[in-house]
């Protein structure tokens, strides 16, 4: 029901019809970029956190950037550690390949990393491991109803060292 409650969250911006399913995989970075035709980049991965209460925290950042365990420990002021399998489940509604900032089971802190800003457009997953839709940043940061832009991820690529690897 993951995808249901994706498709109803972006009915309430008229964007449910922009929800693209496939026919193959796209629950990884490379499923999903080779699915869509797009450099892994512009694959916007949502990765869970635990936070500071009891809920999670969820980071959307691009599909070739990694967290940076010390700017992550500045930004929130704790040591990053990931939820397992069963608590994304329980925390986003969403299981592992599906993972995306909407339709979630529980209100949770989104932020999203620099790294995206880069792109005019990227596809986040839409709560199933067959599914994205393609949005801007500001698109991304309006429907997933982000908390602010952060600058938590190491290892990806500039916009002209991109280009350049094209």
């Amino acid at each position: 029901m993951s995808i249901a409650n994706v498709k109803a969250h972006f009915r309430e911006y008229g964007r449910e019809h922009d929800v693209l399913e496939f026919d193959t995989s796209s629950a990884t970075v490379e499923l999903a970029a080779a699915t869509i035709g797009v450099i892994p980049a512009r694959i916007a991965k949502t990765l869970s956190f635990r936070g500071q209460a009891e809920q999670a925290l969820l980071i959307v950042t691009a599909g070739d950037a990694r967290i940076d365990n010390k700017k992550f420990r500045e930004a929130f002021g704790f040591k990053p550690r990931m939820l397992s399998p069963e608590e994304v489940l329980a925390q986003t509604g969403h299981e592992i390949g599906g993972v995306c900032p909407f339709g979630l089971v529980h209100e949770l802190e989104v932020y999203l990393d620099r790294s995206m800003q880069r792109f005019d457009t990227l596809f986040p997953a839409c709560g199933s491991t067959n599914s994205a839709i393609e949005l801007t940043c500001d698109e991304l940061m309006r429907y997933s109803g982000g908390v602010s832009w952060v600058d938590v991820c190491k290892d990806w690529e500039e916009p002209e060292e991109l280009e350049a690897a094209q």
